[in-house]
């Protein structure tokens, strides 16, 4: 056990050296717009656009574009759900504080409430892959724009300092799992409801006879 708890903190300190000085670029302007920018894929603004889109097809009875919001709002909920495990779990010195205290800091916890110390997985990663994914299996002449989008707010997390390539990578992979889970889940919901509709159909038609 201590066996491999050295070398999971000499592997994040590997990674710390290496990429670690990346964050030191977070206070230009370039950085830092583009860091509040990929705020879009924090938990509030991706559930308010899930909901959006289901309101949206909805009105427009469109069942398709409902159908994308609902896979969207579920696989945000499972990749949340995933990386809140994870973030309870690890601890993690962010690059932007480890760098403030000059060493990287990892081990296993129940999660620092100390947001400096929440880098693994990246949430932002996990919530804009798993969207971005509902919306190109269901709508995929938007996939491009989707996934594109998604690369975007994975990338600018190193260069702002929140995340390390290995943070961003697990939270694609809790991203990319969870559409997959949640597109199963939407298609079961749906086919149960059409069968649940055509049910009471045939009930009240069969009562007019």
């Amino acid at each position: 056990m201590g066996k491999n708890k050295n070398k999971v903190e000499q592997l994040a300190k590997a990674e710390h050296e290496l990429v670690g000085s990346v964050a030191a670029s977070r206070e230009r302007k370039p950085v830092a717009f583009l860091g509040a920018a990929s705020e879009i894929a924090d938990q509030p603004p991706l559930v308010a656009l899930s909901l959006a889109t289901i309101a949206a097809g909805a009105l427009l009875r469109r069942r398709d574009i409902a159908r994308t919001g609902a896979r969207m709002l579920v696989a945000h909920a499972l990749a949340t759900g995933g990386k809140t495990i994870l973030k309870r779990s690890i601890d993690r010195s962010r690059p932007a504080q480890a760098l403030e205290d000059g060493e990287a800091k990892v081990g296993a916890g129940r999660g620092a409430d100390d947001t400096g110390f929440n880098s693994f997985p990246s949430g932002h990663t996990a919530g804009a892959v798993s969207v971005a994914e509902a919306v190109a299996h269901t709508a995929p002449e938007f996939a491009l724009a989707a996934r594109s989008s998604a690369a975007a707010v994975a990338a600018v997390q190193l260069p702002r300092g929140a995340h390390y390539p290995t943070d961003v990578a697990i939270g694609a992979i809790i991203g990319w799992t969870a559409e997959r889970l949640a597109g199963f889940l939407v298609d079961a919901a749906e086919r149960a409801l059409d069968r649940l509709v055509e049910q009471r159909r045939d009930d009240a038609e069969a009562r007019r006879h």
